[in-house]
């Protein structure tokens, strides 16, 4: 397996991006783009998975990059709901809300899987870490 070295090249960030242009196109229809308070909310929930996932790679530390997956992890599960919401009062078809609700799927899978990785590797090297002398 392929090491990654950058978020651009994590399949959770990449489609994360992809929901986020998906979400700015369709909150940018006119009756949409008129309910303030969902577009900004789903759009900020977008946004949020997308940078989350991007600035915990960036702090090169196993511990901060977990929390910042588990706060992508939950935008990304804001989003979903915002989407049944979005279909419910009629600004989503059928075909891009399954469409949508599939790559939020996705997405908190890949991130959660990242997640259970990462505790594997906080966990090996804990216990590795020799415990200080307490004298």
């Amino acid at each position: 397996m392929a090491l990654v070295t950058t978020f651009e090249e994590m399949f959770s960030w990449k489609k994360a991006r992809l929901l986020n242009k998906i979400i700015y196109e369709k909150t940018s229809q006119p009756e949409f783009q008129r309910d303030f308070e969902l577009k900004n909310q789903i759009r900020s929930s977008s946004i949020s998975t997308m940078s989350n996932i991007a600035e915990g790679f960036e702090r090169d530390n196993l511990k901060q990059f977990r929390y910042f997956l588990r706060i992508a992890k939950g935008s990304n599960g804001e989003v979903r709901s915002q989407i049944y919401t979005a279909y419910d009062v009629g600004y989503l078809d059928k075909e891009a809300f399954k469409d949508c609700i599939n790559l939020t799927t996705d997405i908190g899978n890949l991130i959660g899987a990242f997640i259970e990785s990462l505790n594997i590797k906080i966990a090996e090297a804990e216990k590795n870490t020799p415990i200080k002398n307490q004298n």
